[in-house]
């Protein structure tokens, strides 16, 4: 295996260092749950509507693995380099809650699908590495309403439409150092596993999960503190004020020489702290054993070799190769591959003719307010790549000046038509004519004296003021360099002494 990266701590308490490690619960993008023929999908059902006798764990059914789900999590773990076992089993994690009917949860313990790979991400811009312990796969449990707020409700509702969902668990290695670090391992996570399709990554709606472990230690010290665990992270916000808070909640107990005692703690986003939920448990408080009704997996070769083949490029190899093959910034391909779709779209732009550097500033700006403004993701504008492409070409040849081509974006998104082709249709094209522009020069600075006397004077915004003249009197279509040009002329400055 390749060397992991070296981990360097990010931010650190006057006395004390964060350990972090995140465990990060993924719901897979399959049609049917893990081990019935229930739908996946769950949002928006009745409560306790979308169950079968396997998820609920009536006595005599037998669960079948979903092998969908099986071929996702090896997806998963190659993506993040990691060793696949030829060998793999489910095993029952067996603890009581109301929201888990079997009163076990059949998932993994010392034989998972896969072990010892890495995550790279980047803080504050600077590249980092974290290990994974392994990935691996279970079936995710119900969901408890409560009444009220966390830690404070009288009682509480049991839906179990999301019982026997196919759950996929990251567990990394305590290699962090900071909230913020761990905020941006997070962040590339889930970016990650929506590039290979394993996941849609709603974290507010539940499909991507995160809990922290983590300890304080003495500066300079090897040895661990105390573990405590942080549950009900929703977001990356609430990841890293929650470990903010947990971080300062520790840092006093410790300067007090109280002792900080494991448990798991809830986040509230509302009251913006942790609140306890339960003792922590260790792996011997489950009472792991191998699932009796579900057979072992035997992973072959040939599988896993299929699977790598068909990983699509990642995000960081994929930032790193705009950058060399299409000049783009750090800023701009780090944007330009925040989603996959977004990524795609710009180099249909590029391979249909435009500019690289044209269109990465076009799609980043103008395409991209557009879209927030009508409320679509990119690949829903309803733009295609090519009349995209040809709108810059029409811009890049001069033919259009920037402001004609941004009103003729504006209306392709909401019409649907083709920009290019409006500005033939209107006769749009630019008027570069260097006599027919001269004449309306003369025209505005006669009409505004002053400004020109201003410009001359030294105040530069007054030229902007008589270019605006001349691009209303030609409804947009001047060419603004030239018109700059032509006023400079006109309006000849004394170079002083």
């Amino acid at each position: 295996m390749t060397a992991l990266p070296a981990v360097a701590p990010v931010g650190r308490a006057a006395e004390f260092e964060a350990v972090i490690g995140l465990e990060v619960h993924v719901q897979l993008l399959t049609r049917t749950k893990m081990f019935c023929g229930c739908a996946a999908t769950y949002l928006g059902l009745p409560p306790n509507s979308n169950t079968c006798p396997v998820c609920l764990g009536l006595p005599g059914t037998l669960p079948v693995i979903n092998q969908e789900a099986v071929a996702l999590t090896l997806r998963t773990a190659l993506a993040l380099q990691c060793e696949i076992p030829k060998f793999s089993k489910f095993d029952r994690k067996n603890y009581f809650y109301p929201d888990l009917p079997k009163g076990y949860q059949i998932s993994q313990y010392d034989l998972p699908l896969s072990q010892r790979g890495w995550l790279e991400f980047e803080v504050a811009g600077v590249e980092r590495a974290a290990g994974i312990t392994r990935v691996h796969l279970e079936e995710d449990a119900g969901k408890l309403l409560h009444e009220g707020e966390l830690g404070s409700a009288d009682h509480s509702l049991v839906d179990l439409n999301r019982a026997g969902v196919p759950l996929m668990e990251v567990v990394g290695e305590p290699d962090l150092r900071s909230p913020a670090e761990a905020r941006a391992y997070v962040t590339a996570l889930r970016q990650l596993l929506m590039y290979i399709g394993v996941t849609d990554g709603n974290m507010e709606e539940g499909s991507l999960r995160c809990d922290a472990n983590i300890s304080l230690r003495p500066a300079g010290s090897q040895a661990l503190g105390v573990k405590v665990e942080v549950k009900n992270m929703n977001s990356f916000r609430s990841v890293q004020r929650a470990l903010e808070f947990e971080i300062e909640r520790q840092a006093g107990l410790l300067r007090a020489g109280e002792p900080v005692e494991q448990a798991t703690r809830g986040w509230s986003e509302p009251e913006g702290r942790t609140v306890p939920q339960r003792s922590k448990e260790e792996a011997e408080d489950y009472r792991y054993f191998p699932e009796p009704d579900l057979p072992p997996l035997v992973i072959a070769r040939e599988q896993v070799e299929a699977i790598r083949s068909a990983l699509p490029e990642l995000p960081r190899a994929r930032r790193l190769r705009l950058q060399q093959d299409h000049g783009v910034s750090a800023a701009e391909a780090h944007l330009l591959t925040a989603r996959a779709p977004e990524a795609d779209y710009f180099e249909a732009v590029v391979a249909a003719g435009a500019p690289p550097k044209l269109a990465a500033t076009w799609q980043l700006n103008e395409l991209a307010g557009l879209c927030q403004r009508h409320h679509r993701p990119l690949e829903a504008s309803g733009l295609a790549p090519e009349r995209l492409a040809a709108l810059l070409s029409l811009v890049e040849a001069g033919t259009i000046n920037g402001g004609t081509a941004k009103e003729l974006l504006a209306e392709g998104i909401e019409t649907g038509a083709d920009p290019a082709r409006l500005a033939g249709e209107r006769q749009l094209s630019q008027v570069s004519d260097a006599a027919a522009l001269t004449a309306i020069v003369e025209e505005v600075l006669q009409a505004q004296p002053r400004a020109g006397r201003d410009f001359q004077a030294g105040n530069d915004r007054a030229l902007g003021a008589l270019v605006g003249a001349v691009m209303a009197r030609t409804r947009g279509r001047a060419n603004a360099r030239l018109v700059d040009r032509l006023l400079r002329e006109r309006l000849p400055r004394d170079p002083g002494p």
